[in-house]
């Protein structure tokens, strides 16, 4: 079964997840260091995966330190990578900001 890629906001700013907006990647990334960014986190989250499995909690925390240091690298946590000094609605739910309407009107045929 092939799932639809979740919505973006015309802005192209976040991804619509379950009805919370989630911040997109910084788009000005290059190819390569883009690459380099999802390898990292692809390997942190594996790591924090095993570290759960095994129980270590100070590998787990290790983990996702790195987990957040390459979402942050990718624009996805820390500051927004916009310059236009348009707030961050990053993990709000859509309904609550400005972009409910545009939402709302995806829903309806």
């Amino acid at each position: 079964m092939t799932h639809a890629p979740p919505p973006t906001t015309p802005d192209g700013r976040y991804l619509v997840v379950e009805g919370r907006l989630w911040r997109r990647s910084n788009p000005a990334l290059g190819p390569r260091q883009r690459e380099l960014l999802v390898a990292a986190l692809m390997r942190a989250r594996a790591d924090v995966g095993r570290a759960k499995r095994a129980k270590d909690a100070a590998a787990e925390r290790n983990a996702r330190a790195r987990v957040h240091r390459a979402k942050a690298g990718l624009g996805e946590r820390g500051a927004p990578w916009w310059t236009d000094g348009a707030p961050d609605f990053n993990r709000h739910l859509v309904r609550n900001t400005p972009y409910a309407a545009w939402f709302q009107d995806l829903a309806v045929p």
